[in-house]
């Protein structure tokens, strides 16, 4: 049966439409400030709080050089700031600029309204059952050598 399993190409198809329809809702919101590819960062940032770019880096998968790039974009707009680390000098810090706060509850109406799309007809019990599935898919991937997220 897992051989003709389409598992891996559905959560495909699942990260390519919800990336689109959440650049439209965001777009629809009036939000055009960050892709969705920037937003995995601010929203680590905004989760988390300050961080080195090795541990942002971690935390959005996304490769060191990829995030350089993303960050220098992101600082350029306003939305953070790289400060040095006091404990240690050769170290920058990531965080969001004042500006980019004020965004910060405007981007939780939009999530919110993202999820209420993303689970529309599912029951508490699907939604934990769907997210427990996803847990154990994401463990079986990094249990394989590519690393929690």
């Amino acid at each position: 049966m897992i051989s003709n399993s389409e598992g891996g190409a559905l959560v495909s198809q699942l990260h390519q439409l919800s990336s689109r329809v959440f650049g439209k809702i965001l777009r629809d919101s009036g939000l055009r400030e960050l892709n969705p590819a920037q937003g995995r960062i601010i929203f680590a940032l905004w989760k988390d709080g300050d961080m080195s770019q090795t541990e942002l880096s971690g935390k959005t998968r996304l490769d060191k050089s990829t995030l350089t790039l993303m960050l220098d974009r992101l600082e350029k707009e306003g939305h953070i700031e790289r400060i040095q680390d006091t404990r240690d000098a050769r170290r920058k810090i990531i965080r969001c600029t004042e500006q980019n706060r004020a965004l910060h509850r405007l981007y939780g109406e939009v999530s919110k309204k993202m999820n209420m799309l993303f689970y529309e007809g599912f029951s508490d019990a699907d939604i934990s059952s769907f997210e427990e599935m996803l847990r154990k898919i994401i463990a079986n991937l990094a249990r394989a050598g590519h690393g929690p997220l």
